[in-house]
This record gives structure tokens, sequence and C-alpha cells, in this order.
């Protein structure tokens, strides 16, 4: 099919199937990640989400076998173009779609990726990521969480912490140590999917600075975990983590295109709190800088991922940029957020009562302590540096 003929199609389906309701902007409350324990919040969220499974349009370059819409990154792309002109939210989020998926399609066996793919695509299961631990953060290969061989099954005992919405989810996919005796760390890790939905599984909730619980610590008890829900070979796991990771901060690089926005666009909060001089300037020089070189950063990461788009059409791309990109976007998203609490000014750090704007002044200030989780999350900007000088052949 034509690219024009493609995109006008498109167009006319989801004028056609995208309710009304859902061509306003998402707060967090409206998100969709599917999963057994998902309360939609309205039968138009979880009509859409289900009209856009059908087409395949939750993951429109998955393979159609696999519950994707078998569309070509082109096609992705104006998919994307019309949605967004349209104003549609994205019917279904999650670490199935990000991570976990595209893994299972370059390291899963065939059963593997016909099990747990198609109900990905359709929201039946929900997926968290086990990675950190007590111990092993950024250095993650330091991992103990444990599976002992036993047979027809593994026996998995330990702990994973930082669990994004670990108390929401279905399943995790997990990193264990199944040599203790491997000469490299590294060597010894094996990626497991297991089931949550088990007695032997524990999952706690961890309050956060922000004054939610989306992070949780989870426990393994001698959890049974069978053998074909090992992905890739035994103590390969570290090869399918870092092929994860990819994939992980290229999501987080990309995470405006998720999370729902303030209210507000950063100008019209400079306008309002810090106000215009009569020739429509900021009135205050140092905020006028700070702002303007953080529209010039936004634009330069935009143009940059047009660039990896175009690369990546050509064949062409050198896939280390995704550390640059991570490290760049979620930085410069922190520095965002803490410039729109300097335009508050005092109205920037109240945390509840009638004093404060709860839609525009609060959410400000929430979403400035939630920009400090991105530069930590999916490995550390630090961390993401060190990977970078390291590719350039510097120091670290």
């Amino acid at each position: 099919m034509e690219l024009d003929q493609f995109q006008q199609e498109t167009r006319d389906w989801l004028e056609a199937n995208c309710p009304l309701s859902q061509r306003q902007p998402a707060r967090s409350a409206d998100l969709v990640y599917g999963g057994r324990k998902c309360v939609f919040p309205s039968a138009d969220a979880e009509l859409w989400m289900q009209r856009m499974a059908e087409k395949g349009w939750t993951v429109p370059t998955w393979a159609v076998e696999y519950g994707g819409g078998g569309l070509s990154s082109q096609q992705a792309r104006l998919l994307k173009k019309e949605m967004k002109r349209l104003g549609c939210r994205t019917p279904l989020l999650g670490h199935g779609i990000w991570m976990l998926g595209p893994a299972l399609l370059e390291f899963g066996s065939e059963e593997q990726k016909r099990e747990h793919l198609p109900k990905i695509a359709r929201g039946e299961i929900r997926w968290c990521q086990g990675y950190s631990e007590p111990g092993a953060g950024s250095d993650l290969a330091s991992l103990r969480c444990r599976a002992d061989d036993k047979g027809d099954h593994f026996l998995v005992n330990g702990q994973k912490m930082w669990t994004t919405d670990g108390n929401k989810a279905d399943w995790i996919f997990c990193l264990v140590r199944t040599d203790f005796d491997a000469p490299k760390k590294q060597a010894g890790i094996s990626f497991l999917l297991i089931d949550m939905d088990q007695p032997s599984v524990t999952v706690r909730p961890i309050p956060l600075i922000d004054g939610n619980e989306d992070f949780c610590d989870t426990f393994f008890d001698n959890v049974e975990v069978p053998k074909a829900n090992l992905v890739g070979e035994l103590n390969g796991g570290w090869g399918v983590a870092k092929a994860l990771l990819v994939h992980e901060r290229e999501m987080m690089s990309q995470l405006q295109e998720y999370l729902p926005g303030l209210p507000r666009s950063i100008e019209e909060y400079a306008r309002q709190y810090v106000g215009l001089g009569g020739d429509g300037k900021l009135v205050d020089s140092v905020l006028r800088d700070r702002l303007t070189q953080h529209l010039m950063n936004q634009q330069a990461m935009g143009l940059s991922h047009q660039r990896a788009y175009a690369e990546g059409m050509a064949g062409v791309l050198d896939m280390r940029s995704v550390s640059y990109f991570k490290a760049f976007a979620t930085e410069e998203d922190k520095r965002g957020a803490e410039l729109i609490v300097a335009f508050l000014g005092s109205k920037g750090w109240g945390w509840e009562g009638d004093s404060f704007d709860q839609a525009v002044e609060l959410a400000a200030t929430r979403r400035f302590l939630l920009s400090k989780v991105f530069s930590i999350g999916g490995g550390t900007t630090e961390i993401q540096l060190n990977l970078i000088a390291k590719q350039l052949g510097m120091p670290d």
C-alpha cells in the first residue's frame, strides 16, 4: 500500500473509531496499563484500547501473529503522526510493550512469543521489571537473587527493589543468579519470566517524595518457576538484559510522549508567574536566559530524534546514541521542571491547602519531585556518562 493511501485510511479510521473523550489531554488517572488488576478510567478508555488492540495498533510494528499490526516503521510513524494530529491518547502503556516485548522478539522462543506477546498487545497481562536489588543498582551484575535448578523448575529466592508498579503487575521479568561460581559475575545470570500471582511472591510499596507509591520491594520465597520461562540461554541473561536496557533507555528518552503534561506550557508558566516587561520579554533576565536555553535544548533533542529515525531507516544508526538520548533527555526534563518551580517562586513549594492552585501549582511541584526519578531509573545519568565516555574511548 502506498504511504499516502495508508495515511488517509489511517486518518479516516481514527476519526471513526477514537471516542471524543479519548482525544483530550490525559491525566495520570486516565492512563491505561492493562492487566488483570486494571480498572479502566472510563468505558471509552476500555473501548479505545480494545479497538486499537483488535487493529494491532497497540504495538503497530509487531507481527500480526503476535498481536501486532504488521506495519513498517514508516507506516507506524504515520500512525503516530495522525494520532497526534487528532489528539488521540495512547491506548495502552507498559513495560510489556516498551521493554519485554522487544526482548522476546529478539531472544524468546517461538512458544514464548506466541504465549506472551498477544496478551501484552491486548492489555491482558501487565508486566514489571525485576532488575535492581539492595547492593545491586548501578552495579547490576552484583545481583544475588538466586534461581536454583530443581530439575523441571527453578526455585527462586531473594529480593528486588524499585520495582515500578509491582503492586499492580501480573508478571515480572527478572534477572536471577544461576551460577555463583562463574569467573565473571555477568556470566552467571539468567533471565526468567515469573507469574506474581502466588503466595510465595510478596510486594511492598515504597512511598516516594512526590507522595506516590509507584515503586515496590519484591520478595521471592521459594518461588517455583517452570523451565519454559527461561528466556535465552541458561547463564546467558546478561545479553538479554543489555538489549532490554537499550529499549528502556530509548523509552525514557521519550517520556514526554507518554506522561501526562502539566496544564500549561513552560512559556505560559513564565508569563503568568514571572511576567513580561513593556518590551514583551520576561522581566527577569536570568530566568529568561534559562528558559531560552531549555527551549533550544528541547528543539535540539527533537531534531536528534528525527536524525536517529532517518539513520535507522537507512540502516546506519549507531545504537550507542541511546545512552546519550537517555542521559540528555532525562536531565533536560529535570531542568525544565526545576525552571517551572523557579517561575512559581513561593507558590512552587506548596504541598497541600487552599493557598495553592491544585491543578497548576501543586501539580508542578510534584512533577518537579517526580523528575528526579527519571535521571536514576533505567541507569543513572552518571552511569550513562561513563558508558558514553567508554564508547568514545575516553576515561570514566
